[in-house]
């Protein structure tokens, strides 16, 4: 007699509002899935990359839209493409190198060739072959290359950032990011050309979530970070300001740098080190730029894939690439512009030490991650308390509020429908 099978009861988020969330929305492997098919693959614009990373024709980049695997290309014409990276004749994942410079791209196990758009120009024995007189095999008479090419994303370009979808059915990319974020979207992309720095790369043992979170987060970079607290870079008592899109998925945290050192916010606080010096104070060697206006700092969620960063003369885009339930590749790509002097690019450089993976700053925010997946794992039945600042959602001149995070999860309980 065999045993009836288990089942297992869909997980449900009972409470109203959003400002106590389930452990379960970042353990769960079905919802998850649905996360996927509902934010990366329709309705959403994508972040896949920088013009200035594939300047010219022929150059090419692999990265992904969710867990799909695709490549951005600059066609021969110097239009962008972003084609999926799964041949149309037996799926080979066929590219990859991350980044290169083609003419078209061949798949190695059957030969099937690509343009850079992503069309089906040559079959290898499409008409069959001759033998002993006769033509063996061959693809039907009536195959049709122009049906079997890769997949073609919709693709979206504004002032050197490039976004893709695989659904054709979108708003335009400035309708979707609406007039607040735009506004802040435009003052770091503001036209001038991009000049490629440099790239850090980390694999974070936690839900992708997570990091929208993190930078959707003002009340723990003046407690958990020693370098922004201790400086002045980012503290609770900066002159701040937190805005939304109206759907709450995307926002901005906007911050003026303040003087440093003790005061109110560092009472009692453990990252706080008063007596911290600089071997190198050229950390701190900040110039004020033109077309900061006067934040100093502008943090830019983009959902759900992308952070913009500007931290002083810090500059990146920061790439969630998620790669499971419990696990996501964040990628950072330090820009500058290629007006700025010797100088500057040293200074960016230096400045972007703050971040990545071994970051004076970034170093804290993946390891808290990876511990707040394994509370998750440890207690799904459990829930989070955003709560800071209240329970409501909106806009506010201050950080003392968890508000960017409700917002986010009010948007995130209407497109999961939980």
């Amino acid at each position: 007699m065999s045993e009836a099978p288990v089942t297992f009861a869909r997980p449900s988020w009972k409470e109203e509002g959003s400002s106590r969330i389930p452990f379960w929305a970042y353990t769960d492997e079905q919802t998850y899935r649905r996360e996927l098919d509902r934010f990366f693959y329709a309705n959403h614009w994508c972040y896949v990359g920088l013009e200035a990373e594939i300047p010219n024709p022929g150059d090419f980049k692999r990265t992904v839209v969710g867990e799909r695997s695709v490549i951005v290309t600059r066609t021969q014409d110097g239009e962008v493409a972003v084609v999926e990276n799964v041949c149309a004749h037996r799926g080979v994942r066929f590219c990859r190198e991350k980044f290169g410079n083609r003419k078209d791209f061949t798949c190695p196990y059957h030969q099937w060739n690509y343009d850079l758009k992503g069309n089906l120009v040559g079959v290898p024995f499409r008409r069959g072959v001759k033998a002993d007189g006769k033509v063996n095999g061959g693809m039907p008479a009536d195959f049709d290359p122009t049906q079997h090419g890769l997949t073609k994303l919709n693709v979206a370009c504004r002032n050197g950032v490039i976004f893709a979808s695989f659904d054709y059915e979108l708003p335009s990319l400035e309708t979707y990011l609406g007039p607040t974020i735009l506004e802040y979207f435009d003052r770091v992309f503001d036209g001038r050309k991009l000049k490629i720095l440099g790239y850090n790369r980390q694999r974070i043992p936690g839900n992708w979530k997570l990091m929208q979170e993190n930078i959707k987060d003002p009340y723990h970079p003046g407690l958990l970070h020693t370098w922004f607290v201790t400086f002045g870079l980012w503290r609770a008592d900066n002159k701040s300001e937190l805005k939304m899109d109206d759907q709450f998925r995307h926002a901005a945290m906007i911050s003026t740098r303040g003087t440093g050192g003790k005061g109110e916010v560092t009472s009692g606080v453990t990252s706080f080190k008063d007596r911290m010096t600089l071997n190198d104070d050229r950390f701190l060697d900040v110039v004020h730029e033109p077309w900061w206006g006067d934040p100093t700092a502008v943090m830019m969620t983009i959902f759900p894939s992308v952070i913009v960063q500007q931290q002083v003369n810090s500059v990146s885009t920061r790439h969630i690439q998620p790669n499971g339930n419990g696990s996501f590749d964040f990628v950072w790509t330090h820009f500058g512009f290629e007006d700025d002097t010797d100088e500057m690019t040293r200074r960016r450089l230096r400045q972007a030490n703050l971040f990545g993976p071994a970051g004076f700053v970034s170093a804290d925010d993946g390891e808290v991650i990876e511990f707040s997946q394994e509370g998750f794992e440890q207690k799904p039945f459990h829930r989070t308390i955003a709560e800071l600042g209240g329970r409501e959602v909106a806009n506010t001149d201050h950080m003392v509020t968890e508000t960017l995070i409700r917002g986010m999860y009010d948007y995130w309980r209407r497109v999961m429908e939980v």
